[in-house]
């Protein structure tokens, strides 16, 4: 299994080398790139090379490893640009902020190919995803903005309602927190960041651990569309940043792409929790039902795809597979068969599976499977858990006890348990009591059958995909969870709803002098009647 490369690789394409370190020094703050003479984090690879016989992690550089105090001055700086919404960008005309994202996205397309070889070294995506998530984000943030006009154009307008004149628009919420995923570190971040700022919101951003240095080409162009203040990105770790400027009680709302657990703890430590807007993308552990008249070839082909993309390190992923008793066999057989199919190795040369970048995963993942297996569960694949460096080759678990770990955490990783069930109702409680609601994948060809569980699912999950793995696009539907999966939802159009409230100016039809005034007179960016093409 290919998990190291050569100083002088034949395969890999010079476009995507890393020679020089990249050190990254400076932090925004009220439009400034401060520099920082402080501790600095090194950064490595997943990736190693093979030198003189021995494997080395790719050094690829390091970030600041920014204090208390840093943190507490971007948040400073994001309050005076607010300024209790009286800011210049919260009060800006649409058409101004639709200008400053447009060129921030423009400035941002030009750091695509720095970007794109970050994603592959930092977290191992392969390139032609690490290419899909790029693109697949300045699409979204340019549908954003198409979608805003809309919103835009919807508030441009007078209601009367029982002698009641009324403007209805979305204003923003204040000072946003926004801590991104390691595993879609510009995709996922951007998607809520941009649609923060852009309905008027000012922020703070603070980068995942692993993925952090892809951020860094983008601070200048952050720093050049955006006035001072509206977008502050400091760089260090969540309890010496995220936790003292929670603790402040200055946020207004918490983005947070990563886990219950961290929500829970930052949302605990303000002091008035009740008052902060929680826009959460939380874990999953989206099961895979397959009935016994379900196309197995199909149902092998999604759950290959579903359960292993990406390592499995997906919220969407497929994380544990019921599949009926009459079909258990046969499926597990072609399952398995698909899976030791896989190609194991890097990220630049198209493999199916890549290292994996959190320290420990690799023993995590060995953990699930050696407690799966004292529980009773055998590895069914041939190449299961077979381990080289940082990848660990997907292994399919079964039979597993309930009482495993693996069949109640989200493994996020290479490791998929598998149940055999003969009554739905067995299925059915067992994802009534999950922690998690997210979304559920049905295999059946029959369209009774399948009624019935889409029935029984609707309640339990947010989307039920028919014969097709768990995802999330496209885009523009909505993207939440149920119980410890999510909270708001997100999409093109939902992502801007989120980080805005309704607003209304209202007056009696017998005093509307007034409003045609200030309206007439175009002395209010809200009240005003311009519509945005």
């Amino acid at each position: 299994m290919t998990h190291a490369i050569p100083a002088q690789d034949s395969f890999l394409d010079p476009k995507d080398a890393f020679s020089d370190p990249l050190h990254h020094k400076t932090y925004l703050v009220d439009g400034q790139l401060k520099a920082w003479n402080g501790p600095m984090a090194d950064v490595f690879s997943p990736i190693r090379t093979l030198e003189n016989g021995a494997e080395t992690p790719v050094y690829l550089g390091s970030a600041p490893d920014l204090k208390k105090e840093q943190g507490m001055e971007a948040l400073a700086a994001a309050r005076k640009a607010y300024d209790n919404g009286r800011g210049a960008w919260p009060t800006m005309p649409a058409a101004d902020r639709i200008a400053a994202m447009e060129k921030f996205i423009d400035r941002m397309v030009e750091q695509r190919e720095l970007v794109v070889k970050l994603l592959m070294w930092e977290i191992c995506k392969r390139k032609k995803d690490a290419v899909k998530e790029f693109t697949r984000t300045v699409e979204y943030l340019r549908e954003t903005v198409v979608e805003y006009k809309k919103l835009h154009r919807e508030g441009s307008h007078i209601s009367n309602v029982e002698g009641t004149l009324a403007q209805i628009r979305r204003g923003p919420l204040g000072v946003v927190l926004c801590l991104g995923p390691y595993n879609y570190p510009l995709n996922e971040t951007f998607c809520v960041l941009l649609p923060a700022i852009l309905m008027g919101n000012t922020a703070v951003f603070k980068p995942a651990k692993y993925g952090v240095l892809l951020i860094t080409p983008l601070l200048e162009a952050f720093r050049e569309c955006f006035p001072p203040g509206v977008v502050n990105i400091v760089f260090g770790r969540g309890r010496e940043l995220a936790a003292p400027i929670m603790q402040s009680g200055h946020v207004d709302v918490l983005a947070l792409i990563g886990n219950s657990k961290s929500s829970n703890a930052l949302i605990s430590q303000h002091p008035k929790p009740n008052r902060v807007r929680q826009v959460l993308g939380l874990e999953a552990k989206n099961p895979a039902i397959i009935l016994p008249d379900a196309d197995l070839d199909l149902a092998v082909k999604q759950c290959v795809s579903g359960a292993w993309s990406y390592n499995g390190q997906r919220c969407t992923a497929l994380k544990v597979i019921y599949v009926h008793k009459y079909v258990r066999a046969e499926f597990l057989e072609k399952f398995a068969a698909a899976t030791d199919r896989l190609r194991a190795g890097l990220p630049f040369s198209d493999a199916d599976i890549t290292p994996l970048p959190e320290r420990g995963k690799v023993e995590a993942m060995q953990a699930y499977v050696d407690e799966a297996i004292e529980m009773g569960a055998k590895v069914i694949n041939a190449k299961g858990g077979q381990t080289a460096g940082a990848i660990f080759f997907p292994a399919i678990l079964f039979p597993v006890s309930r009482a495993a770990a693996i069949f109640r955490e989200e493994q996020f990783g290479p490791v998929c348990p598998v149940i055999e069930f003969e009554d739905i109702e067995e299925v059915m409680a067992d994802i009534a009591e999950s922690d998690y609601g997210q979304q559920a994948s049905v295999f059946s060809q029959n369209p009774e059958a399948m009624g019935k569980v889409i029935d029984q699912l609707v309640n339990q999950v947010c989307r039920v995909n028919l014969n097709a793995s768990c995802q999330r696009g496209p885009d523009a539907l909505p993207f939440t969870g149920r119980k410890d999966s999510a909270v708001a939802t997100l999409s093109v159009r939902a992502a801007l709803r989120s980080f805005s409230i309704r607003t209304i100016v209202a007056c009696s039809e017998g005093r509307k002098d007034m409003l045609e005034g200030v309206v007439s007179g175009r002395h209010s960016t809200f009240s005003s009647m311009d519509y945005l093409l």
